[in-house]
């Protein structure tokens, strides 16, 4: 009865295309009312402003585009916090990482990571391929889906780009490109797959639906949830960062060098290696900021699916709050440190590493 009070209530004479289905008459089934309805919401979602996959791909677009221009908040951090001679190579660092890294991702990268059964590593066969992209066509579904490999692509690039900062003006540019190399076609995109792809050991979209309609896992321990990143990405590149810095060893003074006849001679205290513009420093962190919002809310994927707004919301204040609480953490912390050495000063590196931190937990 609502259904049909629904129609009835529609006026007869709405211009096309909505008019020609006019009121259902005063006898139609429940069933046929359904499928009148569904007419009508097929129609009203061709002929909306956004529909649907339409919003989807829109809105995986901007998040897109905010990450990637984490990139530019990456070398703008890198360049002032290295001295000045080094800012040109640790640019160039960070745009050839960008450019190989996007050859990588096209080629092997993207099919490693979601292609295939294998649940180890993503494997070719399918009849959408993701290896060149060669399986995209030109069906329905390929705009969203090249967005969404330039999406992940944002996000191999940004795993890269971590560990340029941790062995900023002491890597040789090939031996980074070959790190960038190894990182973005066989390192990352294997976990990846472990993590988000449908077949990954530890994914928990890994598994299969019974005779009584109940998704039971297939993955180790029911598999692990990592929503934006935060292991997947961040983890990853922190830890290539941090044995490559552990291999590579400090910068040129970072510490103090005590001679007191070992040899060689005994590392000492650590000695401030302050960047060369402070303004880069706060510029980069603000850029970084602003991509993370594409970052966390946008790997939601979907905004045009019931629930995701809320859960959109949700996110963007969470990350607000995380980042500003960490920032004002930490340049309290560094502060009090200070001031227990008799000296108080403000430091900007320190509210911005703790921005970040706060970012990236």
């Amino acid at each position: 009865n609502d259904l049909r009070r629904c129609f009835l209530l529609s006026p007869p004479f709405v211009a096309p295309p909505f008019g020609q289905f006019g009121p259902p008459p005063m006898n139609a089934t429940v069933e046929e009312l359904l499928a009148r309805l569904e007419q009508l919401e097929a129609r009203v979602d061709e002929h909306s402003l956004f529909p649907g996959a339409s919003a989807d791909v829109l809105f995986l677009l901007v998040a897109s585009l905010n990450v990637f221009f984490m990139q530019c908040g990456f070398g703008m951090l890198e360049a002032g916090s290295v001295t000045s001679r080094s800012t040109q190579a640790i640019l160039l660092k960070n745009l050839l990482d960008a450019c190989l890294s996007a050859f990588i991702w096209w080629v092997m990268g993207h099919g490693i990571a979601f292609d295939g059964t294998n649940d180890f590593i993503g494997t070719a066969g399918s009849d959408m391929s993701s290896f060149f992209l060669s399986g995209y066509g030109s069906g329905p579904d390929s705009g969203y889906h090249r967005v969404f490999w330039w999406f992940q692509w944002t996000f191999a690039a940004a795993a890269g780009t971590i560990v340029s900062g941790a062995v900023a003006e002491r890597a040789l540019l090939l031996a980074y490109l070959a790190y960038t190399f190894i990182l973005t076609a066989v390192i990352y995109p294997i976990i990846v797959h472990w993590c988000w792809s449908e077949a990954g050991w530890l994914s928990t979209k890994n598994g299969h639906v019974d005779s009584g309609g109940n998704f039971t896992s297939d993955a180790v321990l029911d598999g692990v949830i990592d929503f934006a990143g935060s292991g997947v990405v961040h983890l990853t590149g922190g830890t290539a960062g941090f044995f490559g810095a552990l291999i590579i060893g400090p910068r040129h003074g970072r510490f103090e060098v005590v001679y007191d006849g070992s040899k060689p001679p005994r590392r000492g205290r650590p000695l401030q290696l302050p960047g060369h513009a402070p303004v880069l420093q706060a510029l980069g962190t603000f850029i970084l900021w602003l991509g993370w919002y594409g970052f966390n809310a946008g790997s939601q994927l979907r905004i045009a699916t019931p629930g995701a707004s809320e859960v959109i919301g949700r996110i963007v204040v969470n990350t607000t709050l995380s980042a500003a609480g960490s920032g004002l953490v930490s340049l309290a912390i560094a502060t009090l440190g200070q001031w227990r050495r008799g000296t108080v000063n403000y430091e900007v590196p320190a509210i911005c590493n703790g921005i970040l931190a706060g970012l990236v937990s």
